[in-house]
């Protein structure tokens, strides 16, 4: 099993990639934005997706979609195919296009809205936060590729303010923030300690 970024010589898998998407998303009763073969093939001419593959047979995809101007970048259409399910094929296939993501587009956010309980919780390993989709990017073309899910009159009821997909964000300024302050820490409490030490010796010594 490889886990590669995808390239022109797989988008002969675009078709069967649309079908497998179109078919899990109706056994799990879950709305979804529907792709075509032609969108996934551009995803992958651009380098902007992985794909998973058991020798010849296509087995996961995901792929990175730009929005605001490279402001914020989602990483979309996670599927493995119901015979590689159960094998942590996922994860892995979510750490390489997360990887890929921040190597591309190092500044950007990285957002997913998601109704998955599993996707969530891979999302969090990676340092996503749950946020409110005021907080993801504003840009109409994504949020008119909602349309063909059949929860869109959620979405519009609520002036875009939410839905039953959960919205979720990594910022790689707040992770350096996080980096910096840890760091600060550190070296103030390091200090402390050899003031605490110099300290204790001093009376020692009275």
């Amino acid at each position: 099993m490889k886990v590669v970024i995808a390239d022109t010589s797989h988008i002969k898998y675009a078709q069967t990639i649309c079908d497998t998407i179109a078919e899990s998303a109706m056994v799990r009763g879950t709305g979804i934005a529907r792709r075509t073969p032609e969108y996934i093939a551009t995803k992958m001419e651009n380098g902007n997706a992985v794909i998973a593959l058991d020798g010849d047979k296509f087995a996961g995809f995901c792929y990175i979609e730009k929005w605001g101007h490279g402001k914020f970048v989602a990483n979309s259409g996670l599927i493995v195919h119901p015979d590689y399910r159960g094998e942590g094929l996922a994860k892995k296939i979510k750490h390489k296009i997360f990887e890929h993501s921040r190597n591309k587009f190092p500044d950007a956010k990285v957002f997913s809205i998601t109704t998955g309980l599993a996707v969530m919780k891979m999302n969090s390993d990676l340092g996503y936060k749950p946020v409110p989709f005021s907080e993801l990017t504003d840009d109409p073309t994504f949020w008119d590729g909602c349309q063909t899910c059949k929860n869109y009159d959620v979405l519009t009821r609520t002036n875009r303010k939410m839905c039953l997909c959960t919205g979720m964000l990594y910022d790689p300024k707040a992770k350096d923030k996080n980096k910096r302050k840890l760091v600060k820490e550190k070296v103030f409490n390091r200090l402390k300690h050899i003031k605490e030490t110099m300290f204790l010796k001093k009376d020692k010594k009275q």
